[in-house]
This record gives C-alpha cells, sequence and structure tokens, in this order.
C-alpha cells in the first residue's frame, strides 16, 4: 500500500509512462510542487512530460483531489508512514482536498513491494482491529495540524478517511476480474520490480502477491471515478504500483492522472524506519509514549536534523537555516535538536502531548521533583515502563523500609536493611539512607499521591498511596 518506505523501484517498464526524479532543476515550479520539493518532500513523479507541465498547472487551476494508501498490517502506522501524511498536509494546507485510504481489504492480501518473503497472512478480524488503531493515529495527526500548524492564510482543504473494504465487501472475485482484468497488461505487471525480485527468490511469488498491484490500481479508478481524485502519493518502493493505476485509469477512461513519490526515511545506520526493521517509533501512544516519541527526535544525530525540519515539521525553509545558524554558533544547547523534537511531537500527539514529553524528559534527566509531581499515574507508567505499579495503603507510621519491603524492593532480613543504610535506595530523586524514617509528605509521598522509588541504578517501583 501506498506509505510504507522501502527499497526504491526503479525499475521502469518501456511500454509505460516515464519516470520524472525530482530535482531542484526540474520544471516542476508550481508553488506547491516546488515547495515540497525543495523540503525534499518528493522524490519522483510521472508521467514526466504531464508531471512537469500539466500538473503544476492542474494545482494551481483549483482545489485537487490527492490520495495515499495505508495497509493497517499492524494497529498503528509508525515514522516510516509519517512523511506521506506529512505529504497529504501539505496539500491540504494548499487548499487540496485529501484522501487517506485505508488498505482493510489489500492488508489482508499483503503487498509484496519492498518484502523478500510473502507477509503473513491477516483474519478479517485482525485486519479489522488494525484498521480502527491506525483510522484514530491518521485523524489525530490531522487535527493536530489543523489547531496547531495550520496558519489560517488560506481555507484549508477537506479530509475523509476510507476504507477500501468498503467496495470490496460486496464484490465477487469473477464481477471483480471481469472488469479490472481487462484494463492491466501481463508483461507490465510482470516487469515490476517487486515481482521481479519475489520471482527469483527461493520461495517465488503466491498469486495472492501478484494480484495486488490491481487490486491498488483498481482503488485509483475508484477514487478518481468517484471523488475525482487525480493525484496519487506513495512512498518510492510504491512507485510500480502507482504506475498500474495510472495504466488503468488511461485504459478505462483516458483521463490524465498522477503519481507522486515521498523518499524513503532512514535511520542514521541507514535501515528504514518501518516495523519490520525491528526499530518502529509508532505514532499511537498505546505502543510509544510521546516522551519516547520526543525522545527520538531528540536524539537524531547532528547530520539528520536538518533534513528532518525540512522533511518533517511545516516551519519556513528560513526559519530552519536560522536554526541551523544558531546550532552551529552554540551546538551544546542542541536548539535545531529540541525543535525538532517538539514540532513532531505536536503534530503526532498534540500540545499535552508535548508538554507531557518535557515533564518525563525533565523527571527523568533532570531529576525534577516538581516534573514528578505535576505526572499523572499514566505518564509514570509510560516513563517507567518497565518499572511495577503499586496501589498500598498509607497507614500511620509507615517508614521509608517499610515502603520497600510492601512493594518487594529490596530482601527481607538484614541485607534489605543495610542497602537503605548504605544509601542504595532513592525516593523522588533523594537519596535516603534512613531506614527508620517516616515517609514525609512532598518529601516521599508527593502531592498527586505518587512515590518513585529506586534502588541501584535501574530497577524502579511506583507507588500510588491511597489515603485512609
Amino acid at each position: 500500500m501506498a506509505a510504507s518506505m522501502a527499497r526504491t523501484c526503479r525499475h521502469v517498464s518501456r511500454r509505460g509512462p516515464r519516470v520524472l526524479r525530482l530535482t531542484l532543476g526540474s520544471k516542476l515550479h508550481g508553488g506547491l510542487l516546488h515547495s515540497l520539493n525543495k523540503r525534499g518532500v518528493l522524490k519522483e513523479s510521472f508521467p514526466r512530460d504531464a508531471a512537469q507541465d500539466q500538473l503544476p498547472r492542474l494545482l494551481q487551476s483549483g482545489a485537487q483531489t490527492v490520495y495515499c494508501g495505508f495497509d493497517p498490517t499492524a494497529d498503528s502506522l509508525h515514522v516510516g508512514n509519517l512523511l506521506a501524511i506529512v505529504g497529504l498536509l501539505h496539500f491540504r494546507g494548499a487548499g487540496h482536498h485529501v484522501l487517506a485510504v485505508l488498505g482493510g481489504a489489500t492488508a489482508q492480501i499483503g503487498d509484496p513491494s519492498g518484502k523478500t518473503s510473502e507477509r503473513e497472512q491477516l483474519s478479517p478480524e485482525v485486519a479489522e482491529a488494525n484498521t480502527r488503531g491506525v483510522r484514530e493515529g491518521i485523524q489525530r495527526v490531522f487535527a493536530n495540524h489543523e489547531l496547531h500548524f495550520h496558519d489560517g492564510s488560506r481555507e484549508p482543504g477537506t479530509v475523509t478517511v476510507l476504507n477500501n473494504l468498503s467496495w470490496y465487501r460486496n464484490r465477487g472475485v469473477v464481477d471483480f476480474l471481469s472488469e479490472a482484468g481487462r484494463h492491466l497488461r501481463m508483461g507490465t505487471m510482470l516487469s515490476r520490480h517487486s515481482v521481479q525480485s519475489r520471482l527469483r527468490s527461493a520461495d517465488g511469488m503466491s498469486l495472492a502477491e501478484f494480484t495486488y498491484q490491481a487490486f491498488q490500481a483498481y482503488d485509483f479508478h475508484h477514487l478518481n471515478q468517484i471523488y475525482g481524485c487525480k493525484i496519487q502519493l506513495g512512498g518510492t518502493d510504491q512507485l510500480g504500483n502507482l504506475m498500474s493505476g495510472h495504466e488503468y485509469i488511461q485504459k478505462a477512461s483516458g483521463e490524465e492522472v498522477y503519481g507522486l513519490t515521498v523518499p524513503l526515511v532512514t535511520s542514521s545506520a541507514g535501515d528504514k524506519l518501518g516495523k519490520t526493521a525491528g526499530n518502529a517509533v509508532w505514532l499511537n501512544r498505546d505502543k510509544t509514549s510521546p516522551f519516547e516519541f520526543y525522545q527520538f527526535f531528540l536524539r537524531q544525530p547532528d547530520a539528520s536534523v536538518e533534513r528532518f525540519l525540512k522533511l518533517f515539521t511545516f516551519l519556513p525553509l528560513a526559519e530552519v537555516e536560522r536554526l541551523m545558524e544558531q546550532q552551529r554558533n552554540d551546538p551544546g544547547k542542541r536548539l535545531a535538536h529540541k525543535r525538532l523534537a517538539a514540532e513532531v511531537t505536536k503534530l503526532v500527539h498534540g500540545k499535552e502531548g508535548l508538554e507531557s514529553a518535557k515533564r518525563c524528559t525533565d523527571a527523568l534527566y533532570h531529576s525534577s521533583v516538581q516534573a514528578l509531581e505535576e505526572m499523572s499515574d499514566d505518564e509514570l507508567q509510560e516513563l517507567f515502563r518497565e518499572a511495577p505499579f503499586h496501589e498500598l495503603l498509607l497507614e500511620p507510621g509507615t517508614t521509608v523500609i517499610d515502603a520497600c519491603r510492601r512493594v518487594n524492593a529490596i530482601p527481607e532480613g538484614p541485607r534489605g536493611y543495610q542497602m537503605v543504610s548504605e544509601g542504595a535506595v532513592w525516593i523522588n530523586h533523594g537519596r535516603t539512607d534512613k531506614p527508620e524514617q517516616l515517609l514525609i509528605p512532598k518529601l516521599h509521598v508527593l502531592s498527586n499521591g505518587l512515590t518513585l522509588l529506586r534502588v541501584g541504578k535501574r530497577n524502579f517501583h511506583i507507588i500510588k498511596w491511597l489515603s485512609l
């Protein structure tokens, strides 16, 4: 589906439309396309001649409809999908209408693009549950963008989130093939890079995977007929699928449509930022907390920061350049890193998510007791995911050693007592070496009723005190 960020599809059928690799010197000098090109958000477009001449004029002639697809192969999208969403947001901010198409049907088939083996089959129930999670994440990002980043100088376009299962659910296979199959050619389909690489592999390619491009091509046709959609956006690995959609529509109606790709987003090690790479940073809070998300961008290497500011934020390029100049003059302050982390976290998790990420950062890395006091139970559990969470009754006369023993943070008997006496226990970032000391409100028990207990360097316990 259109938003996974895998290898660039370089193979183009000689009979298909030529592809234009976007450069600053290309003729795509229409306002929006030129801006996206300068930011590095766009990589390729097709068909070549039409994309250079007709597409900029089309976008300037009035509001157009742009779509991008997302297969719900998991219950959340990840950072590898985010650039495609950002691309849609740029189009929407310029007044164009956008369609986010969830592949409730195509996820059950499995996109072979960029894969060395067949995807694990999803049951209809899992696909439906995943679709709900992906829909929630996409809608949240669009809402945050409109609330925090849209400048109001132009009325934004509409946003429609669709599920392609809705137009496949009641179609039979004979009915579908008799229509879609007539507009696609086997030679062209076989020539796609995703097909050729799999056919040469030991396991080969299943018929289900081979038909995937037919379904995505039909999606484009369906959206063109129902919504007047003429532009499809996708990751570079989707180029072959996008071209199949162009071929389908050309044969079915003769209407000119266009494809645009966004570049591969990689980690500092050059690995794609996708869930199959084992380093996924998810967009939904229950899988990656705002704190973890914020830290991911804060920890980006210096060499990636400027590129990511251009790709993932909506800061004007002049402001990006000012930030980078400030960073070069005083690298220790890491102003560009902090701005990158803040902007992207606010886009994905909203203002409250950003504030939560900053509280967690202060609590963990700056030993801020005030930040701990302001944190909710959920935030503490997100911050210390591996830490046991305890709810205890705060009885009169409870001591430090009592608290430690009630949560099994120290051994029973003299050894546990000795550990406290030797300063191995920290409460709310403060070392304590008096086992018999009574718990003191606001020192050991914060105003939010929480205590963060640490034994040694890494053994955390979260205690929620219940009043008598």
